[in-house]
């Protein structure tokens, strides 16, 4: 093999990575995306069920201290 072969081949491998490694690079960017989107819609959805519990909670009254009525 010449030198200009081995050159051409190795370019040629290295092109080869250099394709499935921006394929690769792309599918992670999209699942971090998604990834990203489900957080923030399960931080938000979080955000609302503390405030409503915080409201249930307020709006409840608390434990008398009467007895039960089997007493």
């Amino acid at each position: 093999m010449t030198d200009a072969s081995r050159l051409a081949e190795r370019i040629d491998v290295l092109e080869t990575r250099l394709t499935y490694q921006d394929e690769t690079i792309d599918t992670l960017n999209k699942t971090i995306t998604a990834q990203w989107k489900q957080i923030d819609a399960l931080t938000r959805q979080l955000a609302a069920l503390s405030e409503r519990l915080q409201e249930a909670e307020a709006n409840t009254t608390g434990p008398t201290n009467e007895p039960p009525p089997h007493y």
